[in-house]
């Protein structure tokens, strides 16, 4: 069973982003997570972020066990380049590229089990704006014959101020 996941849009190079990879290329997801957890590099928290996003897939999707997946593919393309300008001397301009990668991961597992279909999610019926139309003016009607019947009963309890119209003045200006 292999389980995939993509970080896009990343906004480091990919250059940079292939020297964490290629450490934890084929590693346990527990060893990678490990030797990313102490790597000094920008790119390890990311890419932390992307192998937990695919253990959840697979363990939330597939009920794989995290222990029994492995890094099978992992790969970082190049992607968005973002072109600024720098002014240099004389009235000139220096184009500046910052450059962004998208990442794919591919998880397989090491002991191969026999779940291959995704778990069954049970969808809730979708409300209709009708029916909850309905409803609104039901309880409308219901709150108008309480009122009515409050109206027309004088309770023996303390009683409430009666409710005044309120005035907003507006201040000229």
């Amino acid at each position: 069973m292999e389980v995939k996941a993509s970080l896009k849009h990343l906004r480091i190079s990919a250059q940079k982003v292939r020297l964490v990879i290629d450490v934890v290329r084929g590693l346990t997801v527990d060893e990678a997570l490990s030797q990313l957890k102490f790597m000094n590099k920008k790119a390890a928290q990311p890419i932390i972020k992307l192998i937990n996003s695919a253990v959840a897939n697979a363990v939330n999707t597939y009920n794989l066990d995290k222990s029994n997946l492995k890094i099978a593919s992992i790969k970082a393309d190049e992607g968005l380049t973002m072109k600024r300008w720098m002014p240099r001397a004389q009235g000139r301009a220096t184009a500046i590229r910052k450059r962004g990668s998208h990442v794919s991961l591919v998880l397989k597992e090491i002991r191969a089990s026999q779940k291959i279909e995704k778990k069954a999610v049970e969808v809730a019926e979708p409300v209709k704006l009708e029916k909850l139309v309905k409803e609104g003016e039901k309880t409308v009607k219901t709150l108008g014959k309480a009122k009515k019947d409050d109206k027309g009963k004088k309770s023996t309890s303390s009683k409430a101020a009666p409710e005044k119209p309120k005035i907003f003045q507006r201040k000229a200006g």
